[in-house]
């Protein structure tokens, strides 16, 4: 194989549905290697499977990734020198690879039914057997080792549905090496022959399209799941047979995203389950089936992005805050793990978190001003930026901002009924009346003024500081927690301060003794 050669990566997923989150993993993976060793990432859409293709899933992939942050250097959008990026676009290329494998000798015509492979499956379960098409059986099968060369050609005009299928070499050794795993060989004995093309459809599988489209778009490492693993060995003979072995590209499987529990393979009904997104974005299906993803959750590209890079991918330090580009500067397939990544939505929360925390008062105030223009409360980007920066330390999900802001915009309608049953009872009223009256006095009420006029008033009267800032944190918010009140007197201003202390005494009023 070729090493000194521009690397070239490409992703290339079926438009089966929607984008899985270990698929954007290995997208990811494919990015930071081709970012790192500066070469070329490359999206290609493999739909040559007509039956499951699903309407929107192509849009969904490229809008996912755009979302993450992971840009093309070609595509279907992007273009290219290998163009189309498509394969059902690319399907007259195909045939002629295959009809040359089948010249060379390495495949060959088979003309089996379904309804007779079926039977030829039963009979051999049947004796507690599997059947596997292979060197075994080929040559008692229909096809084109076994029959007459007329016969053949007689099939072949004559419209019959055919598959090429690979001609597995019979007992070889099969050496290989993976980035990841290191040397791998398995023995052509245990593989059977697989079909590399359809009459049916003018369509080639994934193994013959996979092959051909790396060769002819330069692909240099070909980054996978672990599911592919068991494909390598007739991809290497492939490689092999095509003739092609001196630029094969390198290759690595990765680990596979496992269940929060640690057992089996992360699915969407684990999502389901317990109530985590597993696409990226959300996805709505045919059925009318609503898919929850991480941007309508609430989380930022950049949480999930680093979030996902350490699920399988160690660096080797203690650091666990990324920005892409020191992702990029970092990664190396290298330090890939060999072993299932766990799944862990509470560590998800916990990056979001921590990206919340460090993004501006600017961007965060904008995404609460179009939730609050959604709820039909008008706010200027200043006040949104000013009313983020009293509770970002507290928001786990973008969505968390509107529920921690909302009665910095909104009199409380309600109030908590054990915060009430806590901090207004009788002596409480009596000393909120108290207080209510040093915020009349004020001119105006600020945090640096405020906060110690009113702390020294209550130390020198010898009231309860605490109880009182719970009794009037309940009149402004309707609950005894949150940040500081008085930044939130200030935010609101005074007349509104004492508006709302007088709404909480007209509405709880002085409970009995």
């Amino acid at each position: 194989m070729t090493q000194n050669r521009r690397v070239r990566v490409r992703f290339a997923p079926s438009p089966t549905g929607p984008l899985h989150i270990g698929g954007v993993r290995t997208a990811l993976y494919n990015y930071l290697f081709a970012r790192h060793e500066g070469g070329d990432f490359i999206l290609r859409i493999e739909d040559t499977d007509s039956q499951r293709f699903v309407p929107g899933a192509e849009e969904y992939i490229m809008e996912a990734l755009e979302w993450c942050g992971i840009k093309l250097d070609e595509g279907i959008r992007e273009g290219g020198p290998h163009a189309p990026y498509r394969q059902s676009e690319r399907k007259e290329i195909y045939l002629k690879y295959a009809l040359q494998l089948v010249e060379s000798g390495n495949a060959y015509y088979a003309f089996d039914t379904a309804e007779e492979l079926d039977a030829l499956r039963k009979e051999a379960e049947a004796q507690g057997k599997s059947f596997s098409y292979g060197a075994a059986v080929r040559g008692s099968l229909n096809n084109s080792l076994a029959l007459s060369e007329e016969e053949v050609k007689a099939r072949l005009a004559g419209g019959n549905h055919w598959v090429i299928r690979f001609k597995m070499p019979e007992d070889e050794v099969v050496e290989m090496d993976d980035i990841i795993r290191g040397h791998i060989s398995i023995n052509t004995s245990t593989l059977d022959d697989k079909v590399l093309y359809k009459s049916a459809d003018s369509l080639p599988t994934y193994h013959l399209a996979n092959i051909v489209d790396d060769h002819l778009m330069e692909i240099s490492h070909v980054i996978r799941g672990e599911e592919w693993l068991p494909s390598l060995p007739l991809h290497y003979l492939l490689y092999k047979a095509f003739g092609w072995t001196d630029s094969q590209p390198r290759f690595a499987h990765l680990p596979l995203l496992l269940k929060p529990q640690g057992q089996g393979k992360l699915s969407k009904r684990d999502g389901d389950k317990f109530g985590f997104p597993v696409f990226p974005l959300e996805w709505h299906s045919a059925e009318g089936e609503v898919s929850i993803g991480y941007r309508e959750e609430g989380y930022l590209p950049q949480a999930f992005i680093n979030m996902l890079a350490l699920l399988g991918w160690n660096p080797g330090t203690e650091q666990e805050i990324f920005s892409m580009d020191e992702l990029i500067e970092a990664f190396s397939l290298e330090k890939v793990s060999k072993s299932g990544a766990r799944f862990n939505q509470d560590k998800a929360k916990w990056f979001n978190a921590q990206y919340i925390r460090s993004s501006s008062d600017e961007f965060l105030g904008a995404q609460l001003k179009d939730m609050l223009a959604q709820r039909g409360i008008e706010a200027t980007a200043d006040r949104a930026a000013a009313a983020v920066s009293l509770i970002k330390e507290r928001a786990v999900l973008i969505k968390d901002l509107l529920p921690l802001t909302l009665y910095m915009f909104e009199a409380p309608k309600n109030y908590d009924e054990k915060s009430v049953n806590k901090f207004w009872k009788a002596e409480d009223v009596e000393r909120f009346k108290v207080l209510r009256e040093k915020f009349a006095g004020l001119d105006a009420i600020t945090v640096a003024e405020t906060e110690p006029f009113i702390c020294q008033w209550a130390a020198d009267s010898g009231l309860p500081l605490g109880r009182m800032m719970n009794s009037l944190r309940l009149a402004i918010l309707g609950i005894s927690q949150g940040p500081s009140i008085f930044a939130i007197c200030e935010f609101i201003g005074k007349e509104e301060t004492l508006a709302r202390m007088d709404a909480a005494l007209a509405t709880l009023g002085t409970p009995a003794e």
